[in-house]
């Protein structure tokens, strides 16, 4: 059966410069980064947790890609939409993309003007994650171990997560430093604050993997205590579209 696409209320057009085209030489100059400081800004943490995340990057790209059974039960679930109540909750910005045959990232912006305040990489492909979105609801959950030694550690702030996709083990995720190519797309993206598309690029953009292929909405942040956190994509108008939570917690 063929799976229906995106709601046509979330694919709005954009008309946008292929990345690396080498068209002219004016589209060979890569954008100026003009991404605002987000407002929560805090100095880095040093060398050593630097290396640590490349470190833990590293072990991660080496893991084959686990295809996430993304089927959620039919019937009984709760619709999350803008309308519905989150107590102490706050907007955001996410940004779902990555190239099609390669693992999604999902950018959170305070807004889309500024830089990234996470970024993850999960070991799910981005085309069988939109495409999952097309046909019903989505939960991620994201679990890492609670250390008393770690408790003043944020939770976004952990490196590395096990990932579960509507209750199926697909992997793992890792927080990761935006690479200079993904500050780009957020700048392309920068007057985007929901839609749904794809990128162009050049015959050697994404190594073969595809286009980058990219779906942003606005998301609802719920911090629920320092062990847990939570990301719901929100709706313009309450109406019926694709649905996103992800889902941070200590266990």
């Amino acid at each position: 059966m063929a799976t229906p696409p995106l709601t046509p209320r979330m694919l709005i057009p954009t008309t946008l410069p292929p990345l690396g085209s080498p068209r002219s030489k004016e589209s060979t100059v890569r954008p100026e980064i003009t991404l605002e400081q987000p407002s929560g800004k805090t100095k880095s943490t040093g060398s050593k947790s630097n290396k640590l995340l490349r470190r833990v990057r590293s072990v991660f790209r080496s893991l084959p890609i686990m295809s996430p059974m993304c089927k959620f039960p039919g019937g009984g679930g709760t619709r999350v939409h803008e309308n519905h109540v989150h107590h102490g909750g706050t907007r955001v910005t996410g940004t779902l993309f990555g190239y099609r045959k390669t693992r999604v990232n999902i950018a959170i912006q305070e807004t889309p003007r500024s830089l990234p305040i996470l970024v993850l990489e999960l070991a799910i492909p981005t085309a069988k994650l939109l495409q999952d979105l097309g046909v019903g609801l989505v939960r991620i959950a994201l679990e890492c171990e609670k250390r008393p030694s770690e408790r003043t550690t944020k939770i976004v702030d952990e490196p590395i997560w096990a990932l579960y996709c509507n209750g199926k083990k697909s992997g793992y995720g890792v927080k990761r430093q935006p690479t200079e190519e993904e500050l780009v797309v957020m700048q392309m993206l920068h007057a985007v604050s929901m839609g749904a598309g794809v990128l162009p690029v050049n015959s050697g953009g994404g190594g073969g993997e595809g286009d980058l292929t990219y779906m942003r909405a606005h998301f609802e942040r719920v911090i629920g205590s320092r062990d847990s956190e939570t990301y719901y994509m929100m709706n313009p108008d309450g109406n019926s579209g694709p649905e996103l939570s992800i889902f941070f917690v200590r266990v």
